[in-house]
């Protein structure tokens, strides 16, 4: 592999999921099961991501057990931190790494989503970002008092208009409104506040925020669909995407699909950051690794990893032999929940003639997203090739197990990307956009009053 590409560079995330993202994690031997919802577990995951120059550390959020219930509780670890608060503790012994953070946008209110991301952002000196999620899973409604998910197509649109409304209350102070003149009195300047006045066919916002404008602009917006629906929001409003796939081929595919959508919103391809889901297993041989992958795999019990694809694939399948094949699904239009996933498990199990054990092996590791066993120079190369491939312009990385699944990451495969050229050494801004290369978005107001001048 070469090492010089000139001033490309990858971004990387640290995607922190309960104990590990192996839905056996918390059954291994060396994972601090233990540490979970303790500050210091969290800490130790954060401080090391940052020794290792990632651009960001990424908190998933899952407001609902899987079902069934019985089997969620007895058998799988379903506990997850609440991330806003997690983010804001974590911002308090971290100094540059970014802190991203997923909240509903089904299942939310822009004016608290918009205050809570603008408070963090000021917290943490300009780091925070936002996963605006559409929420996949169906039994999701009932613990927000609705009997019905919406239909896939009406959440993207309600998430829509929810990024533009937080976007426009971030914007609604503009650079320079604070004045905190102690002389005259004057705390801020009323002409550089505004209220927004949306009113639309989802909400109905006056603002304006009752938090200025911070050091970065804004909060990062962050999206994570990949289906038509999902790639459209993603062209106008992410500045970041988190993706699956499993081939070279796909991951371009897609890469080409996304970037190639921008410009018809005013945008250029830089303007937005690509970055699939990775889960390293890594050992010093490839024989080593793999058979750490093995060992994880040995301890997911069979109910459990049937029940996990069962979940995204919204289908019985305790009727057919697990040695058997998929029986025939439903076309991905036809379903409510996650769309580009439940598709790709089916491109997956039909591309590779997978029997349903089979293709249980392939999704209680890293639920979709592609898994890389080898020694650090192998995942280097693999991570290299789809990197100068245009098949992504980075990666958020998936610790199979914590706290070692990370160190190793960090101790083992970054000096190899550092070393061809591949990856900073050190931080050179101290914002979530300064390390993802993302200018401040204009603010909207600010351009409204300067046209108004002319």
């Amino acid at each position: 592999m070469g090492t010089n590409h000139g001033q490309r560079q990858l971004h990387l995330g640290a995607f922190i999921f309960g104990v590990g993202h192996h839905i056996a994690a918390w059954r291994y031997p060396l994972t601090d099961t233990g540490g979970l919802l303790k500050l210091d577990f969290y800490k130790r995951f954060a401080q090391t991501a940052e020794r290792g120059k990632f651009d960001l550390v990424f908190i998933e959020d899952i407001p609902v057990l899987p079902e069934p219930l019985n089997r969620a509780v007895q058998y799988t670890l379903p506990v997850r931190a609440e991330p806003l608060t997690l983010l804001s503790a974590l911002a308090s012994v971290t100094k540059k790494i970014g802190l991203v953070g997923a909240v509903s946008t089904t299942y939310s209110e822009p004016f608290h989503v918009a205050r809570k991301f603008a408070s963090l952002d000021h917290l943490s000196g300009g780091r925070a970002g936002w996963n605006a999620v559409t929420t996949s899973m169906e039994n999701t409604a009932k613990n927000f008092g609705r009997d019905h998910h919406l239909d896939h197509s009406l959440r993207y649109e309600r998430a829509k208009e929810f990024v533009d409304v937080v976007t426009a209350l971030w914007d609604s102070w503009e650079e320079g409104a604070l004045v905190i003149d102690k002389a005259t009195g004057q705390f801020a300047d009323p002409d550089k506040v505004h209220e927004i006045n949306h009113v639309g066919e989802h909400f109905s916002v006056r603002g304006p925020l009752n938090v200025h404008r911070s050091v970065q602009g804004r909060p990062v917006v962050v999206q994570a669909g990949s289906s038509a629906t999902g790639q459209a929001f993603a062209a106008q409003t992410a500045e970041v995407v988190f993706t699956a796939w499993q081939t070279l081929e796909e991951a371009q595919s897609f890469y080409a699909s996304l970037k190639g959508q921008l410009p018809a919103y005013g945008r250029s391809p830089d303007e937005l950051k690509i970055l699939p889901g990775v889960l390293p297993f890594i050992g010093a041989t490839e024989e080593e690794a793999k058979a750490k992958e093995a060992e994880f795999q040995d301890l997911v019990l069979p109910a459990v990893g049937l029940g996990m694809v069962q979940n995204i694939l919204r289908v019985d399948l305790s009727g057919y032999p697990l040695d058997g094949p998929l029986p025939e699904l439903p076309d991905a239009t036809e379903i409510n929940g996650g769309k580009s996933r439940y598709q790709l498990l089916l491109d997956m199990a039909r591309r590779e003639q997978l029997t349903i054990r089979q293709l249980i092996h392939r999704v209680t590791g890293a639920r979709g997203h592609r898994t890389i066993a080898g020694t650090p120079v192998q995942i280097a190369d693999q991570l290299e090739e789809w990197f100068v491939s245009k098949a992504c312009d980075g990666f958020n990385i998936m610790p199979p197990y914590l706290p070692g699944g990370l160190d190793e990451f960090v101790d083992l495969v970054i000096p190899q990307l550092q070393r061809r050229g591949l990856f900073r050494t050190e931080y050179t801004g101290t914002t979530l956009r300064d390390h993802l290369g993302l200018a401040e978005p204009a603010n909207r107001f600010a351009q409204r009053s300067a046209t108004s001048v002319h």
